[in-house]
């Protein structure tokens, strides 16, 4: 299961992701988004986990959480839309 991240402090790493997300199950990847430019975050990140129970105890027990000084916004990641115009 695919769970969108945001609202993230810009110091949140890949490696603060896990630990928040594993004690709910096992992580399969995390990635933070960061601008292509500067390479800073950009405040939002996606992290997949093995099983869909799983991502959803994470979903309901973080979302709405402060970490840091942010509240977390934690939902299921929505398809990528194509970007391609239909001409």
């Amino acid at each position: 299961m695919n769970i969108y991240v945001g609202n993230l402090e810009f110091k949140v790493n890949e490696r603060d992701l896990e630990q928040m997300f594993s004690e709910f199950g096992a992580v399969r990847s995390t990635s933070i988004i960061k601008d292509k430019f500067s390479g800073k975050s950009r405040g939002f990140g996606f992290v997949e986990m093995d099983s869909k129970s799983e991502g959803e105890q994470a979903i309901k027990a973080l979302n709405g959480t402060t970490h840091g000084s942010r509240t977390l916004v934690v939902n299921e990641a929505k398809p990528k839309k194509d970007r391609r115009s239909n001409w």
